[in-house]
């Protein structure tokens, strides 16, 4: 399971040859120093780098794993996971993962600098209210993480708008972290051209295992794959669904492969759920 963007760094980075063979593709491809989180060339956001580290991450537990001889039978991923899930299906050289991430990521940014956009993390409140809440505030849905685990995304007034109503209607949490673009929502269509010719880039080789989707949970080749990475930009991220159609096909042991460990605690709350039923 190939995790999206990380919400911070953490504390301290492997200290071995594997991530650092990794950082040092990091500086050749997208011009940022992982070790300093600083750049090298023209400078993008915070936010960009969060991502180039959470690939970075990725990458380098992906490699970890293989040495260990851990080969999966499944491939899922969840928001920008899908660019080491490439790596890790052999559908693009790792070099190339970690340029489109870059490229991506500096793209989406331009939207936020003339705007404010800010993602709310809504945690404790079911799918109904929070919907409604998005509706009332002009936010999007971006996560449906768990029965009650979402993410809104928008502007960052109509954010702080709907962290506010989520916790007056009771939520256990509701925070608002500060984004680059309105992501996984109709309003990425407005890079719609840019973002297509980016992804249009690279060739991706047919995936060398089961790679599933987080939009439609469906097995992804090679041709869908531009056009799926656009889309989901523009889509809320499913993960429930996700996590729920691998359990129906006969996963049983979930590896998360990247930094942190958000998608255990998902997949741990959905299964504490369906044993209750």
């Amino acid at each position: 399971m190939f995790p999206g963007q990380p919400l911070a760094r953490g504390a301290a980075l492997p200290p071995d040859e594997g991530f650092t063979t990794i950082a040092e593709l990091v500086r050749q491809k997208a011009g940022f120093d992982l070790l300093t989180s600083s750049w090298l060339r023209e400078a993008s956001t915070e936010n960009v780098g969060l991502q180039l580290y959470g690939v970075g991450m990725s990458l380098y537990m992906n490699r970890k794993m293989r040495s260990a001889g851990i080969q999966p039978a499944v491939v899922a991923e969840h928001s920008m996971g899908i660019y080491p899930a490439l790596a890790a299906c052999s559908s693009l050289p790792e070099a190339e993962v970690i340029e489109l991430t870059w490229r991506v990521g500096a793209c989406l940014a331009e939207m936020g600098k003339n705007r404010g956009f800010a993602l709310g993390c809504i945690i404790g409140l079911t799918c109904e209210p929070v919907l409604a809440i998005a509706g009332n505030s002009g936010t999007h849905l971006a996560n449906h993480n768990t029965s009650r685990h979402f993410l809104l995304c928008g502007t960052k007034e109509n954010i702080e708008t709907a962290v506010a109503e989520a916790l007056a209607q009771g939520a256990f949490s509701a925070k608002v972290f500060d984004c680059d673009a309105p992501l996984h929502t109709p309003l990425i269509s407005e890079l719609e051209t840019p973002l297509r010719q980016i992804l249009a880039d690279y060739s991706y080789a047919e995936p060398c295992g089961v790679l599933i989707d987080h939009l439609e949970q469906n097995r992804l080749k090679a041709k869908d794959l531009p056009d799926f990475m656009f889309r989901q930009l523009c889509m809320p991220v499913y993960w429930e669904r996700t996590y729920r159609a691998l359990v129906s096909m006969g996963a049983k042991r979930f590896h998360e492969v990247g930094a942190g460990e958000a998608l255990k605690k998902y997949n741990r709350w959905i299964a504490s759920e369906t044993d209750q039923k």
